[in-house]
């Protein structure tokens, strides 16, 4: 298990991580979001040990994140950290030799990466030669060719179309099936969504959003429901609790203050003819962000 307990870290008088604490199991994939500037890349840094907490400590399977333990560890940044000059094949040697692994696993193991990503014929090119979504394709194989028992994943689809958002989902899934602890990170709200069933939103490096995301849903008390029939916006805007009416291609959603407005949009639809849709559905994860991220800036 990875615990990150109490952390803080201070550069000189700033403080980049304020009090964080989070636990990461084996199998879960656990959501660390934020806006730019958020304190996610000095965590990330510091649950790899590259930079010591200014108080507080991090432990994987219980010992401290040192040199002996970090061949474990495996790391896709956002930042392409590839070295360009270098063939694919030697970068991933490269990368492999770094986390301890013999030249025959390495090359056994990018084997059936490359095949899996169907990029086979790209072993023997140099790094530049690849578009961005194959760079992407070698930086996340060469932060998974050790096999690592903690992941952390910092806008992994980046550059990527959606059949291979769907390969890479596919993997990830898998690696946690298996065992691994993995962090992911985006800015795409619908890709934490697709993977993650806790989170922490960091805002100046300060929780702002911790929990469950089904448990922060429900508590969340503001909804939307969808509506399609014979109805136009300014009537569905005069319901009262009804903040704000979205008109979509063919429905309407209609935002209320709180699950109880629900029983009285209904009542005043009920009155129109032709309604062939209503549905309540819990607000999306960007929307809660959006509103949590919003009211502590404003404080």
């Amino acid at each position: 298990m990875l615990k990150v307990d109490k952390i803080t870290k201070y550069y000189g008088d700033f403080k980049a991580v304020d009090n964080l604490s989070f636990t990461v199991k084996p199998g879960e994939i656990f959501g660390l979001l934020g806006v730019n500037g958020a304190g996610k890349t000095t965590t990330f840094r510091m649950i790899m040990g590259l930079l010591e907490p200014s108080s507080g400590k991090i432990t994987l399977n219980g010992n401290k994140i040192d040199y002996s333990v970090t061949d474990q560890i495996g790391f896709l940044t956002e930042e392409r950290s590839l070295l360009t000059k270098l063939t694919v094949k030697e970068q991933c040697l490269f990368y492999g030799t770094l986390k301890g692994m013999s030249d025959k696993d390495i090359l056994s193991k990018l084997d059936n990466l490359l095949d899996r990503f169907g990029i086979m014929e790209y072993k023997d090119k140099k790094i530049k030669e690849l578009s961005k979504g194959n760079q992407q394709k070698i930086q996340f194989i060469t932060a998974i060719i050790n096999d690592p028992k903690l992941l952390i994943l910092d806008e992994p689809f980046s550059g990527l179309d959606p059949i291979n958002i769907e390969l890479f989902k596919q993997v990830i899934l898998e690696m946690a099936s298996k065992g691994s602890m993995i962090i992911f990170s985006s800015h795409q709200m619908n890709h934490v969504e697709l993977f993650c069933k806790k989170i922490v939103v960091l805002l100046r490096g300060k929780p702002v959003i911790d929990g469950y995301i089904s448990d922060i849903k429900e508590q969340y008390r503001k909804k939307n429901i969808l509506i399609k029939g014979d109805v136009d916006k300014k009537f569905l805007e005069k319901i009262d609790g009804v903040y704000e009416v979205v008109e979509k291609s063919d429905e309407f959603e209609v935002k209320i203050e709180s699950n109880d407005i629900v029983s009285n949009v209904f009542k005043e639809i009920s009155k129109k003819s032709n309604i062939t849709k209503f549905v309540v559905e819990e607000p999306s994860l960007n929307e809660i962000f959006v509103a949590k991220v919003g009211e502590s800036y404003e404080k």
